[in-house]
């Protein structure tokens, strides 16, 4: 019963990280420096006019104007494509929750796994950053579901985290991947990508 009402109150008090709107401004100006420093990174101009039409599609080291707008039609649309991931990496380590998409990732990682000894040693690495109570990137989970996967540490299957990763995928798309959408950052990338990167000040 104590279990269930700290639960109830942890997920009252959070939901998949901090509001933005509780930053304090010299932070807010340190993540719109830092997203500035990653666009410059993995989306420099696409459009470059010393290159041929084919070498600019064939081109996937960065994103297109296409691209990044598909990634505004669905989450997993997102996630799918290498930098749209990254771009909504870094948009969760500005509200102080990368922890969310680390853990999806990991699933992810987990699930391709056929070794027997490397499933063991993965789940339990997996368990001790994300599950376990205070644990360092502990991830927001219901009582529950958080026994179900302490449980099954003994024989891990593909599957153990599998109830984990939807709630997570869930709380994402709910919440953290619609504020990313409507984020500076995300028109920022529009854009660049459009090649109007020009106007992303240092």
């Amino acid at each position: 019963m104590r279990e269930n009402l700290s639960v109830t109150s942890r997920s009252m008090a959070f939901t998949d990280c901090m509001n933005t709107t509780d930053l304090a401004t010299e932070k807010k100006g340190i993540k719109r420096k830092n997203w500035r420093m990653r666009i410059r990174f993995f989306l420099k101009m696409n459009s470059s006019p010393s290159l041929p039409k084919s070498k600019l599609r064939n081109n996937r080291y960065r994103p297109t104007a296409d691209d990044v707008n598909q990634w505004a039609q669905s989450l997993d649309k997102l996630l799918s494509h290498k930098y749209g991931k990254t771009a909504f990496c870094v948009f969760l380590k500005s509200e102080f929750c990368e922890e969310n998409i680390e853990f999806w990732t990991a699933c992810e990682d987990f699930r391709n796994i056929t070794s027997r000894r490397e499933l063991v040693l993965r789940a339990n690495s997996i368990y001790e950053e994300f599950i376990k109570s205070e644990a360092p990137k502990e991830i927001n989970l219901d009582f529950h579901t958080r026994k179900a996967i302490t449980q099954s540490l003994g024989e891990p299957s593909a599957t153990t985290f599998l109830a984990a990763q939807n709630k997570v995928y869930s709380l994402m798309e709910n919440n953290s991947y619609p504020r990313f959408i409507h984020s500076d950052l995300y028109k920022e990338l529009c854009a660049a990508a459009k090649g109007e990167g020009k106007h992303i000040k240092s």
